[in-house]
Formats: C-alpha cells, structure tokens, sequence
C-alpha cells in the first residue's frame, strides 16, 4: 500500500493535542448546577454512563484520525504487463541410421542425443519444436508444435526399427526439415542437424539442401557426433545373438561446417556426453526467445474505506452527546 500525500499524515501529530484540549475543557467546565456538598454524590457507586461518559469524545478522535488518513489518500498498487511473445520454430533433425548405435556414448549415440533433444526442449518457451529423422530415407517424426509433452513421447519413440537403414541422407534429412519451416510466419526459423556419418545417399546433396535454407531465412547448427577412430558396436546376429563389433567413425566435418556458414549456424563437435548436452546448452543460449514487456501501474483508491466509517462514527458520536449523555441544565 502507497499514500499519495504522505505528507498529509503529518496531521495525526495533532490528534493527541486535540484529545489533550478536549480532556481539559471538560475539566475545567463551569457547574451548571450548585449544591453545598458533593459527599453523598462521591460515596456513591458510578453508573455505567458515567463512566463512558468519555465515549463520545473518543469516537471523535478516532473518526478524525480515520478521515486525515483518507484525506492523505491510501492505494493499493497492481500491475499489469501485457507481453508481446514471438517464438521461433525448431526442427530437430536426426541420423537413425546403424552407426547411431555406437558405444563410444552412454548408453549409445542414439539414446544419448535423444536425452539432451528431451532436456533442450524443456528448456524452450513459445517455441514451436518438431522432429525429423532420416537414415537412407527421411520422415517427419514429429511436426512443428507447442505440445512438448507430447514431443517427448515422439522422441522416446525413436529407434533404428523406425527407418532399417544403414546408409546416410543427409541432405534429404535437411531438406525435409527445411520444407516443414518453409510456411511458418516466425522471424526465426532454425535447424539443429545431429548426425555422426557422412552422406552417402539420398537425391539432394546436403550443401543443395544448405542453399534451399538459406534462401529460406533457416538458420542450421550442425553437431558432428562420435569420436574418431574404431568405435564398438553391438550388432544382432545371424544366430540371434548380439556380436560386439568395432567400425570406423567418421563425421564429414568441412560439410557440416559449411552448411552451418551458408546458414548463418554454427557447427558443433561432439565427442562425449559431456560435449554434447554443453553443446545443446549453447544452443539454447544462442536461441533464446525474445519478448517486448508492456508494464502498466495502476492504483485503487482505499480513501472511501476509511470516510465512509469515519463520516459513521462522527454521526454516533454526536447521537450519543445529544442523547445518552445529554444532561441538562
């Protein structure tokens, strides 16, 4: 609460004066009536209106305390914000193909990213997110939406049973999640292409996907995953078994970087757990959702509050002069 004229409350340093220049001129009040001795009035026991007989008096002074604080205007402060939101669109595109599998993260490269995708999008607000996944061939997992709970159950759902594709598309991949952005009306439309391969497959070429993009105003961050070298893989058998095999991991860098430069991106290396939610945390940083905020105060009025029932108490205060404890002569 706020007082417009604080000042004014100065005025109750007067009231105690007032109660003190009351009590003396009853006091010091003229006899309206003589008597030779008041020993038979002092011996005998005071009524009840005698001793409130300082009632009217003290209702005075607290309606007069009640109407200097309204006078000096008590309010109660809210405030409203109106904000002016603008999200930004995000496709979540990702390799499924066999090398995904690899164990050079925990549990593996798959389920690894598909944690910090999880994490990512709860981070977000506003924003509109969905999921595409490629391997030889691309699907739309997921479109753009706000429903991230719903997100998440997509992406527990990822796995290589989705695609069975051992080889790598790339471009297509890009190419598919730049056509989900390509209508949407946000200002700020972005890729995040996981993948930990190189692209062996698929009609359209990644930097010709990179190009549609950027013609597009989509802006791509590459993440290369995987550490170099043999890595281990399990692989199901012939016999039904799961053989522990090793292969070559490699990322085609100089492609993921240059979309990431046509675009306007970055690119990202990813060679641990670690590497990766930290370069899922970047990203958050980089993309955050700008907002204009429109505060306006405002102020209730508490004044009628504390008149209305000093206005009251005065009227009582004079009823019961006048009445109750009227005396005469």
């Amino acid at each position: 609460m706020r007082f417009a004229h604080p000042q004014l409350l100065m005025l109750l340093l007067a009231v105690p004066a007032i109660a003190a220049l009351m009590y003396r001129a009853r006091n010091r009040a003229s006899p309206k009536m003589l008597f030779s001795s008041l020993l038979l009035v002092a011996a005998g026991a005071s009524s009840l209106k005698e001793r409130m007989r300082a009632l009217p008096s003290v209702l005075t002074l607290l309606a007069l305390t009640l109407m200097i604080i309204a006078i000096a205007r008590p309010q109660s402060p809210w405030r409203e914000t109106r904000r002016k939101v603008e999200g930004i669109d995000i496709m979540l595109v990702t390799d499924v193909s066999q090398s995904m599998g690899a164990l050079d993260f925990k549990p593996n490269r798959l389920e690894k990213a598909k944690a910090v995708m999880k994490d990512f999008i709860q981070g977000r607000e506003n924003d509109q997110i969905g999921v595409v996944i490629f391997s030889d061939q691309t699907y739309t997992l997921c479109p753009l939406t706000q429903d991230y709970p719903a997100l998440d159950t997509f992406i527990d759902r990822i796995d290589f049973d989705l695609t069975a594709g051992t080889a790598t598309a790339i471009g297509m991949g890009l190419a598919n999640g730049v056509n989900k952005l390509k209508d949407s009306p946000a200002e700020s439309k972005v890729i995040i292409l996981l993948t930990d391969g190189e692209n062996n497959h698929g009609k359209i070429a990644p930097l010709e996907a990179a190009e549609i993009a950027r013609r597009l105003n989509v802006r791509c961050y590459t993440i290369g995953v995987g550490t170099r070298g043999m890595v281990p893989i399990d692989v199901p058998g012939d016999d039904g078994r799961i053989h522990r095999l090793h292969f070559e991991s490699r990322v085609d860098t100089p492609t993921l970087v240059k979309i990431a430069e046509m675009t306007g991106g970055q690119f990202f290396a990813a060679e641990s757990n670690q590497g990766l939610e930290e370069i899922f945390e970047q990203i958050d940083q980089l993309e955050k959702t700008e907002f204009e905020v429109n505060e306006m105060n405002y102020f209730d009025e508490l004044a009628h509050y504390l008149m209305v029932p000093a206005l009251l108490i005065f009227a009582a205060a004079f009823v019961l002069d006048r009445t109750w404890f009227w005396s005469f002569p």
